[in-house]
């Protein structure tokens, strides 16, 4: 039993020893010494806005990024620009510009329109689907008399 009673305390003090090496390393200051930093708390302790929250005692100065007198001369022309306040589409229809060949929309407009099956519907109680057999009108007027697709 004394063996372990002397084991339990010689690992104790081991401990106890490191922890007071481990704390007295920890707080020695790294850099600088006890005189510099109580100089440096006078010297913040005697500034002469050290309470004041930014902004308490009126406006920064205030240094611009952009150029003033080009700020100026765009505020100036968006003054005057002849429709600075109006809604787009209220001074009437925009030019439109298609995407689309005309003469093939066309074609494919009268196309569907004359189609035989276009109101057919193409699904039934089984799924089916309708495959038309009958030939478009317009197809074959377009393929026999090319100038009267328009």
């Amino acid at each position: 039993m004394q063996a372990s009673s002397t084991i339990h305390r010689l690992i104790a003090t081991t401990a106890a020893l490191w922890l007071v090496t481990g704390t007295a390393h920890a707080q020695q200051p790294v850099g600088r010494s006890r005189a510099e930093v109580q100089a440096e708390a006078v010297s913040a302790a005697h500034a002469p806005d050290q309470n004041v929250t930014r902004g308490s005692r009126g406006a920064e100065k205030f240094t611009p990024m952009a150029d003033p007198g080009k700020v100026y001369e765009q505020a100036v022309d968006t003054a005057r620009a002849p429709d600075q306040n109006v809604v787009r589409g209220s001074r009437g229809a925009e030019k439109f510009t298609p995407m689309a060949d005309p003469e093939q929309v066309y074609r494919q407009a009268v196309s569907t329109a004359s189609a035989p099956d276009q109101n057919v519907n193409s699904g039934s109680r089984v799924n089916s689907k309708v495959i038309s057999t009958m030939s478009n009108p317009a197809e074959v007027a377009a393929q026999t008399q090319p100038g009267l697709a328009k």
